[in-house]
């Protein structure tokens, strides 16, 4: 595994400025942004925002529509008037400067139906050479307001049909952009655009090449990336000043998606990681706090939190929901110590989202919703599909008591937050959709297969 770290310099002096993350005032400003993938609390919710309900391709709300070059499932954040979104783009130059052919279309059938990650959906190793970007767009006007490509390679293994060469997405603190490429690199940029520090981990070599997909977390001036693959596993702790290492720990886990959630509670800053088999690290020194067993394989949901639990989720060929409390010690797995259990509930690519003590999710990657009571695992709203979309990768949220369910075909259900099933509209983007929407104000950005949009509430509650 090669490491490298190449730290920039500025007229002599080190281009470095403090993340300060732990301060009040930060809290603040993460509350009125989408400073990281799920938002601010990483449950997928923004709790002062009154985005639009309603939205269609050509109507009044659509405030801006802006093309984003390449391919990428990437979900954009938010920070200010700062709208940040990575992308990879194939030059289908071949290593000596030739331009290949562009190839056939991957056999995916209806988008919308996304037959899983299995078999006879991959593709073959790479030849052309691939750009790595990260973009600002302005929230204001939709323009790019700067970009800066980060690297380009040849990628060393394929991936899914369903997946691209940047999946993870961008995490900020108002100070600096960290964008997480996975094998092709993390990167450290100012808000002008300029590349502070960067790292080479190495080559990740994921199950069948299904391709890579997981975002950075960020507390205070520390970033936890997870690397879960075929080969040697870790978690590491860097300084995201410097990039330089706090603490690294091998994993004992397969290729895993499922981003990391950062929590204090107590005395105790926790990592928790969701896989196989779910793991709490402290931040402090990288030890392990916790364990629980059960979940499914290929683990892609991330954990979310609700007081002094966390609730992490699996879905691939089953379903399994864990509710384990942030006190546990230990190994926990099958005690009495879980809060509650249930297989009924597990979404495999989406992570569902905890609103108001209630968890919405799906099953597998299906349009069957269900929600349950975060504390108790009591069913509220029983197994019912919904209608418009037939699979899900975006992830879930919610704001001002609605609940926002995007399918890959780029239709958005959206609930109204209650004990009964209550849906208020199907909104149609008119292209496809794998990203997460942001949430921020009166606005919802979706990242569709080819632009960003900036939908606006007109009413201005």
């Amino acid at each position: 595994m090669k490491t490298k770290l190449t730290t920039y310099s500025l007229g002599g002096m080190c281009f470095l400025t403090a993340c300060i993350l732990a301060t009040a005032n930060f809290a603040d400003d993460v509350d009125n942004n989408w400073h990281c993938f799920r938002g601010p609390d990483g449950n997928g919710v923004a709790e002062n925002a009154k985005p639009p309900i309603e939205w269609s391709a050509t109507s009044d709300n659509l405030k801006w529509k802006s093309e984003i070059p390449g391919k990428a499932s990437s979900s954009p954040i938010v920070w200010g008037d700062q709208i940040f979104v990575m992308t990879a783009v194939d030059t289908r130059k071949t290593a000596d400067g030739t331009v290949a052919p562009e190839p056939p279309a991957a056999e995916q059938g209806d988008r919308g139906r996304g037959r899983g990650r299995g078999r006879g959906m991959r593709r073959s190793k790479p030849t052309t050479v691939v750009e790595f970007w990260v973009l600002c767009v302005n929230r204001d006007d939709g323009k790019v307001a700067w970009k800066t490509k980060v690297n380009e390679a040849i990628p060393h293994e394929g991936v899914h049909s369903t997946n691209t060469h940047c999946s993870g997405s961008p995490v900020t603190d108002g100070k600096h952009v960290y964008a997480f490429f996975g094998s092709f690199g993390i990167y450290c940029l100012d808000l002008d655009g300029t590349v502070v520090w960067e790292r080479d981990l190495g080559d990740m070599r994921t199950r069948n090449s299904f391709g890579e997909g997981v975002s950075p977390a960020l507390y205070g001036d520390t970033l936890v990336i997870n690397w879960d693959h075929e080969g040697q596993s870790f978690i590491e702790a860097m300084d995201a000043k410097t990039g330089k290492t706090k603490w690294k720990k091998d994993r004992d886990a397969a290729t895993g998606w499922a981003t990391p959630l950062i929590v204090k509670y107590k005395d105790q800053v926790q990592v928790i990681v969701n896989a196989s088999t779910v793991r709490s690290y402290d931040l402090a020194d990288g030890s392990i706090i916790w364990e629980c067993g059960g979940q499914t394989g290929n683990p892609i949901p991330a954990p979310m939190v609700l007081d002094d639990m966390v609730i992490c989720m699996t879905g691939f060929r089953s379903s399994a929901c864990f509710a384990i409390p942030l006190d546990s010690k230990g190994d926990v797995t099958g005690s009495d110590k879980i809060i509650w259990s249930s297989r009924e509930i597990g979404p495999y690519v989406p992570t569902g989202v905890l609103y108001k003590g209630v968890v919405y999710a799906t099953k597998t990657s299906s349009p069957t919703l269900l929600a349950v009571d975060a504390k108790t695992g009591g069913k509220i709203i029983d197994a019912t599909r919904l209608d418009g979309i037939r699979t899900l990768y975006s992830s879930m949220v919610a704001a001002n008591d609605h609940i926002y369910a995007t399918g890959r075909n780029g239709n958005t259900i959206v609930l109204k937050h209650g004990p009964k099933l209550n849906i208020v509209a199907t909104n149609e983007l008119g292209e496809p959709v794998d990203a997460t929407p942001a949430i921020v104000g009166n606005q919802i950005l979706i990242r569709g297969a080819n632009h960003l949009f900036c939908y606006e509430n007109n009413l201005r509650e």
